[in-house]
């Protein structure tokens, strides 16, 4: 007869913690799944590119309206804690020091796959859509679209869009340009 071991779960507060008293490497690359600590998967750098060309084009496009903040820890809900690639935050004065940005405070939150697509898809697009991110971009860099999420509902999204390279996506949250899809893609 096998025995059961059943996994001590934990909050996204009693998570904080931990991370605040050091218990984990500086370097260390982890999120908050589910109450699980999961290791998150290596930054390649097409997915780097990525990033960098995000931060900038948002930076551009959005620095008066929204705070960009990039691989930075957010609270989905009490089990789930990830590290989008890119998230633009309302803006608060203090920048999030006092607390950790939440669903609520996300304009957009923005997921880069190369090689975790199916992770992202499966696992993180149903916990951003359960915890309110009104809208979230999945930047499949194998398929090379643009995949755009919105109007979240339990699990899952009530609609979401494929941009190609040639097309243009707006975010719905903030004023101003339509952005090209290749401007997005590595």
């Amino acid at each position: 007869m096998a025995i059961q071991l059943t996994p001590r779960r934990f909050t996204a507060d009693e998570y904080h913690q931990m991370i605040e008293a050091g218990v984990f490497a500086q370097d260390e690359r982890l999120e908050l799944i589910d109450g699980e600590i999961v290791k998150m998967s290596p930054i390649g750098d097409r997915h780097a590119a990525c990033v960098r060309k995000l931060i900038a084009l948002m930076s551009a496009l959005f620095a008066d309206q929204a705070i960009v903040d990039a691989q930075n820890p957010m609270i989905v809900d009490q089990a789930n804690a990830p590290q989008p690639d890119l998230v633009l935050l309302r803006p608060r004065d203090d920048f999030y020091a006092s607390q950790t940005p939440s669903a609520a405070d996300c304009l957009l939150v923005i997921e880069v796959a190369d090689t975790s697509g199916d992770f992202d898809r499966q696992i993180k697009v149903p916990r951003y859509a359960r915890g309110g991110v009104t809208e979230l971009w999945l930047v499949d860099l194998d398929r090379e679209v643009v995949v755009v999420y919105r109007d979240p509902s339990a699990d899952a999204y009530q609609h979401m869009q494929l941009f190609h390279r040639g097309e243009t996506v707006l975010l719905e949250a903030l004023r101003g340009p339509s952005i090209e899809v290749a401007a997005i893609l590595a």
